[in-house]
């Protein structure tokens, strides 16, 4: 009867509360859900205090034990951080915070003497003034994360100034993209007429492929400093690998990494037959500022970096530098990217086909504040944000799983190049590095992790290594 009643209460609310109550709901449902599973994980950080006995061979008892206490602090962190998120969230929905910027971006604009019908530079007021209000409540957070957390494990490089210069000139460089972007995007929707969601799609794709070209070569090197990977054996072994897979490389770059944090990448970008391959200068046991003694005289910092050699990052040899690019050329090579980029532009296609269709219901705006007005730039945010969200974790999970999928064929890949020992060892090392803990909640790897489990992986290549 309570059911009855509670289905027939719901039934009767107008469609605009159903819709806002919904998002809401669902939005909590998700953050139980995601502390459902951080909890279980932290169990099994607080639970797992000793080397399994199949990690004997891999892992030490003081590494262990650095990586366990390293995800356990993270965990913590991530679960007060994603709380507050979510509360922030609620209270904007429940208070109006999205109608009131808009009436406030209005005012804004109309003070700079554009009216209302200039909706775009009242669109891009608005997002300048979401923008800059999330990245001052998010900069407590990454202030905490970077100077405590990273600090006390041994990860952070910078300075407080550098981290500051670093936050202003990303939220600069961000602003620089965005608000040209938006406004081209608001503009081909406005005058795009029905068939607008295919321009709009169009549009997108031209821009991310626009800044996946530039972006290493224009906007990386704002951040960090790039250099041409000295002429050597190493350089060599790359050109003859690549070349051997018909990989179409022009340029080997190092990125001084060390500047910012000692955890270590590598990866490539490029389109065509233009490859360039960076490697992080603490990937490079030869190569990483976090090996070398400070000279004679240094007091081991300057402005913008701190010296950490009190805890000194192992890095890769030479050939478990050839293992790992050996996996990710095996990503191009089984056109892992290709496929990536597809299922984006599929997804996005169908969004904002989805988006025409829904754009026209008054109700959606209605549940958000919005009663007189339908913004273009509101609704975006509404139907991509609010109303995708269910498919938006969906999608999400997929993705999660052909990833793994993704990574164990790279490894096969870089086995079948007679990597498998190199990428044996280079995986335990690169695990050590940087405090990976090895062993995880089952629930919470299958939800959230990209690449498979260190066991597993190392279990697939373990035959291989052993012939």
């Amino acid at each position: 009867a309570a059911m009855a009643l509670s289905g027939d209460l719901w039934a009767e609310l107008p469609a605009e509360r159903r819709i806002f109550c919904s998002v809401l709901l669902f939005s909590w449902a998700v953050y139980l859900w995601e502390a459902f599973l951080a909890h279980r994980q932290r169990r099994v950080y607080r639970t797992t205090t000793h080397v399994p006995q199949e990690l004997g061979q891999i892992m030490d008892s003081e590494t262990f034990e650095k990586s366990r206490l390293y995800q356990l602090d993270k965990s913590t962190f991530s679960f007060w951080s994603g709380l507050y998120s979510e509360v922030e969230g609620t209270m904007i929905l429940l208070c109006g915070g999205i109608p009131f910027l808009w009436k406030l971006s209005g005012q804004i604009s109309g003070h700079a003497g554009f009216g209302p019908e200039y909706e775009i530079v009242q669109s891009l007021v608005f997002l300048l003034l979401a923008t800059l209000f999330s990245a001052m409540t998010g900069l407590p957070w990454s202030l905490y994360n970077t100077f405590v957390i990273e600090e006390k494990h041994g990860f952070n490089q910078q300075t407080l100034g550098f981290f500051f210069k670093d936050a202003i000139k990303k939220f600069v460089v961000t602003q620089c993209i965005l608000l040209p972007v938006t406004s081209l995007l608001l503009y081909i929707i406005k005058i795009g007429g029905d068939y607008f969601f295919i321009y709009a799609w169009l549009f997108t794709l031209v821009v991310s492929l626009v800044l996946v070209t530039i972006y290493a070569d224009y906007i990386a090197p704002l951040f960090d400093k790039f250099i041409p990977l000295p002429e050597g054996e190493l350089k060599q072994q790359i050109e003859i690998m690549a070349k051997s897979i018909d990989f179409p490389l022009t340029k080997v770059y190092v990125v001084e990494g060390s500047k910012r944090s000692s955890h270590s990448n590598a990866y490539f970008y490029g389109f065509f037959k233009n490859k360039r391959i960076v490697l992080f200068d603490t990937l490079l046991e030869e190569y990483s500022a976090l090996n070398k003694e400070p000279a004679e005289g240094e007091d081991g910092e300057n402005e913008e970096t701190k010296s950490k050699t009190k805890n000194k990052k192992q890095g890769c040899k030479n050939e478990e530098v050839l293992a790992v690019l050996g996996h990710e050329l095996g990503h191009w090579k089984l056109g892992h990217t290709v496929k990536n980029i597809i299922i984006s532009q599929m997804n996005s296609f169908l969004c904002f086909f989805l988006f025409a269709v829904l754009i026209g219901q008054k109700e959606l705006f209605a549940a958000f504040g919005f009663y007189d007005t339908q913004p273009t730039l509101i609704g975006l945010m509404i139907i991509f944000q609010f109303i995708f969200s269910p498919y938006n974790e969906v999608l999400s999970f997929c993705l999660t799983v052909l990833s793994r999928r993704f990574e164990f064929q790279a490894d096969a890949f870089a086995k079948e190049l007679g990597k498998a020992k190199d990428l044996y060892s280079a995986l335990i090392k690169l695990n050590k590095d940087n405090l990976g803990f090895p062993v995880s909640d089952w629930i919470f790897s299958m939800w959230h992790y990209s690449h498979p489990p260190l066991l597993e992986r190392l279990q697939a290549l373990k035959d291989a290594k052993q012939e």
